[in-house]
């Protein structure tokens, strides 16, 4: 897969978009074990960072980045522009907590100015 270019912004410095193609998103969705959960749990009596909970997060936003550009290069776009994220947080049952993010944005066709 060719590298998608992302951005948050609608413009891109030295390049015009020459085609809209349309909106995109990938979505993720990642839980700690039950195991993270209980640990993280001990920590947040006493505060401090979470930092299994930061890697849950960070694996999920990078998961959703991934497949925002393949849904981007399956409809032929060269970019993604005003890229953002949503997420949250849901109960699975069993007390098993779900993170879900969605990057989302506009698939484009960028050329260089010339």
């Amino acid at each position: 897969m060719a590298d998608i270019l992302v951005v948050t912004v609608n413009e891109v410095a030295g390049a015009r978009v020459t085609r809209v193609i349309g909106p995109v998103y990938g979505t993720s969705i990642r839980s700690r074990t039950i195991v993270g959960n209980m640990l993280g749990g001990i920590r947040a009596i006493f505060g401090g960072s979470q930092g299994g909970y930061v890697a849950m997060v960070n694996r999920t936003r990078d998961e959703a980045i991934e497949t925002l550009k393949a849904h981007a290069a399956s409809l032929g776009a060269n970019a993604v522009v005003g890229m953002r994220f949503d997420s949250g947080e849901f109960d699975a049952g069993q007390g098993q907590a779900m993170n879900e993010v969605t990057a989302y944005g506009t698939a484009v066709i960028l050329q260089p100015i010339q």
